[in-house]
């Protein structure tokens, strides 16, 4: 539907999501590039849609939401200055609300002191102590210790330094959104996680592990989490495939309950039936834009 929208307002598109920045990392992470090129009925490539923000940091890199917000605006500042509209996707419900929100985020160095007070403590304990600098709204930040200790060291850095963070403007948006029914989202996840590993994530894995550490690679929670611990012989394929297919749904419904508390937070979504057709859905996206241009 972005590639869609780009399309119909001679323009580019803007990645939001957390993972697809990785270079590698491609099935895994639902990159669909062949989505961005437009071709005729014979194979023949008409058109490419820009689309910025991804393939932009290597495999075992933590890229940051601080990284994101000085990326995403360094595109956003030019694709004004070229007279682009943004048309940012993706679902990383932190990613987009930060920027559209302006919320300050910052560069967060190491913190050895508290690194080797939490050394040692298990998975359970620094979930604890998390908890009392945040509610948990997922357990994302808790997959491993060593995500849970940096989120404890990222949190306690915003605390202690409040007085000295300086954010970015908030940007007003037209915000859209795709309704569609729970149990056919289900469908559509479990048969695109039978196509993705059909075209070789299983593959693409193997290929990271090359030059990843498995622990880096599961930092990166949901398929290289449950691909890599098959890949290592931790799952069996079908143990994997169950456990996947799980946290996939569960995922997307946490992306949904993020989504609705953006509303509840102040900023308006539009919902569009994912069931209307595509250029209806577009036709829908420019008169919803005509009326949001006109305020």
């Amino acid at each position: 539907m972005a590639v869609d929208v780009a399309l119909a307002f001679d323009t580019e598109v803007i990645s939001a999501d957390s993972r697809q920045v990785y270079r590698g990392m491609t099935l895994g992470t639902g990159k669909d590039l062949e989505d961005y090129i437009i071709r005729d009925t014979d194979g023949k490539v008409l058109k490419e849609v820009p689309c910025h923000l991804i393939d932009i940091r290597e495999p075992g890199y933590k890229y940051s939401i601080y990284e994101y917000q000085q990326d995403f605006h360094r595109v956003y500042s030019d694709m004004l200055s070229r007279g682009k509209l943004p048309v940012l996707c993706g679902g990383s419900g932190l990613y987009v609300e930060s920027v559209l929100r302006g919320y300050e985020m910052h560069e967060v160095p190491e913190n050895p002191e508290l690194r080797r007070r939490l050394e040692g403590k298990s998975l359970e304990e620094l979930t604890e102590i998390l908890k009392t600098y945040k509610t948990l709204h997922n357990t994302t930040d808790t997959d491993t210790a060593k995500r849970a200790i940096r989120e404890i060291e990222i949190r306690d850095y915003y605390q202690t330094h409040a007085e000295t963070l300086t954010g970015y403007p908030a940007v007003p948006s037209l915000v859209v959104g795709i309704s569609i029914d729970r149990e056919l989202r289900r469908e559509k996840i479990t048969r695109r996680l039978h196509e993705r590993l059909e075209a070789g994530m299983v593959d693409e894995v193997r290929e990271l592990l090359k030059t990843v550490q498995p622990e880096d690679l599961i930092y990166y929670g949901l398929e290289y989490k449950y691909l890599t611990l098959y890949v290592i012989g931790q799952l069996s394929y079908e143990e994997m495939f169950r456990q996947l297919e799980i946290a996939i749904h569960q995922f997307a419904k946490r992306q949904m309950t993020w989504f609705r508390g953006m509303e509840r937070r102040g900023v308006p979504i539009h919902w569009i039936d994912a069931s209307v057709p595509p250029a209806e859905k577009v036709s829908q996206v420019q008169e919803l834009y005509v009326n949001f241009a006109q305020k």
